[in-house]
């Protein structure tokens, strides 16, 4: 297989974890405000057009299962993106997966602490909000640091929690509204609806999967359980939004002016009782998100300092718990700083946009990298370069929808990016001449 490097990390991680990382890096906390954006624009189509947002994906998501398949090491889009077209754009795609991937966990650090102040005000103000906040980065970075299998167990159980809370909703639904839970959905976008903008909403609900693969150093079986992984986890999750949708629609007629719709939803179905539980829900999934995510990304860094593109302190591995520890102890401190200091909704757009550059680098790969490996006995996709050129146009139609902005911004990341990564060069010649 290829870049079948030795590895210090031991492979613990079976399909049930690859499953469990891809759900939720794609359940977080937007499902539980989608449904009345969705509403707002789509109507009563709006069920359909998150399976087409499934569909619209699942050609990025397929690459990701072949590529992924052919890999043993450690930093999934970084190894694909090395050998398919260089080390400067293998490191690249590592850095656009880690600034997005920063990001998102200081925003769902702050959505988590915000979310308890809905119960106690005290926790998002001042020093009790600082405090929180590090209790979450800390605990965070304590249980990926300690073991692999511990970071598994603890998401696993997180899942349990998140999935009850939501599947709850929908069983509610149906206990409660009979037949009315499943109302009139339209096959056709009604008049005046707005597709494109409820196309843009919905397919980001589905974005993060990718999470999955960066840890294949530690996965026992990455040829069998990536691909499996990656399907089933967003079969899960599209039945599981499609069925939230439509209990959210007949649950809440006028859902699509709520600002909280899964919280009306729950409340409307059993009361305030059922909006403190979907609260709890909501802790959960974002919770579960943030381990998903802390356990991931910092094998980015890691995988980067094998690569001679970071400091070699980023590949250093704990001798006790065999983990990428200094890697793992950076983000934490990073995500910490910027969930602390920095009002950073300004740069959540220009994440979309490094993650759709991620995805086409990823897709624009597969056509190189098959006639290498496809021998190796991969997951080889059907219809020759079709898939991929159709994962390329999902991406580029979605660029297409973002603003000036946010591109300018990825762009001075991609810089920085290459600064970074030129130091780096830099001080590796210097120490292999030295050393020479």
């Amino acid at each position: 297989m290829a870049d079948d490097r030795p590895e210090q990390l031991p492979r613990s991680l079976g399909a049930w974890g690859i499953w469990l990382l891809v759900v939720n890096g794609m359940i977080g906390a937007g499902i539980f405000g989608l449904p009345s954006g969705a509403v707002a624009a789509a109507g009563a189509f709006s069920p359909l057009v998150y399976v087409l947002c499934a569909l619209l994906i699942l050609p990025v998501l397929l690459c990701f299962a072949e590529l992924a398949s052919y890999f043993r090491a450690t930093g999934g889009p970084i190894r694909y993106a090395t050998e398919a077209f260089g080390p400067f754009l293998g490191f690249q795609a590592g850095w656009l997966f880690y600034v997005a991937r920063a990001i998102a966990f200081s925003a769902n650090a702050v959505l988590l602490v915000n979310s308890v102040g809905y119960f106690w005000p005290a926790a998002s103000e001042g020093a009790t909000r600082i405090a929180m906040l590090a209790l979450i980065c800390g605990g965070m970075t304590l249980i990926n640091v300690i073991g692999a299998t511990r970071a598994i167990g603890s998401l696993a159980a997180l899942t349990v929690l998140k999935f009850a809370v939501l599947v709850g909703v929908v069983v509610a639904g149906v206990a409660v509204l009979g037949g009315g839970a499943v109302p009139m959905v339209s096959i056709v976008p009604p008049a005046g609806s707005d597709l494109g903008a409820a196309v843009l909403l919905l397919v980001y609900a589905y974005v993060g999967f990718e999470s999955a693969v960066v840890p294949a150093g530690e996965a026992r079986n990455p040829r069998r359980d990536m691909p499996r992984g990656l399907l089933l986890g967003l079969l899960a999750v599209a039945l599981l939004y499609v069925a939230i949708q439509l209990v959210s629609m007949a649950a809440v007629p006028g859902i699509a002016t709520s600002t909280t719709p899964l919280l009306d939803v729950a409340a409307a179905l059993l009361g305030p009782v059922g909006a403190a539980v979907l609260m709890f829900g909501v802790v959960a999934s974002v919770g579960a998100n943030l381990v998903s995510t802390s356990f991931s990304t910092p094998r980015v860094s890691y995988s980067l300092a094998l690569d001679d593109s970071l400091p070699a302190w980023f590949g250093r591995v704990h001798p006790r718990h065999l983990t990428p520890a200094n890697s793992i102890v950076m983000y934490g401190a990073i995500s910490f700083a910027m969930a602390v200091f920095g009002s950073f909704a300004w740069l959540a757009a220009s994440s979309v946009v490094s993650r759709l550059l991620l995805y086409g680098l990823t897709c624009a790969a597969v056509p190189l990298l098959r006639p290498r490996h496809r021998g190796d006995g991969g997951f080889v996709l059907p219809m020759g370069a079709a898939i991929p050129l159709l994962g390329i146009a999902a991406c580029g139609w979605l660029m297409l929808q973002v603003s000036l902005k946010s591109a300018l911004l990825t762009m001075g990341f991609l810089l920085v990016g290459s600064g970074l990564y030129a130091v780096a060069r830099r001080r590796g010649r210097a120490t292999g001449s030295a050393g020479g």
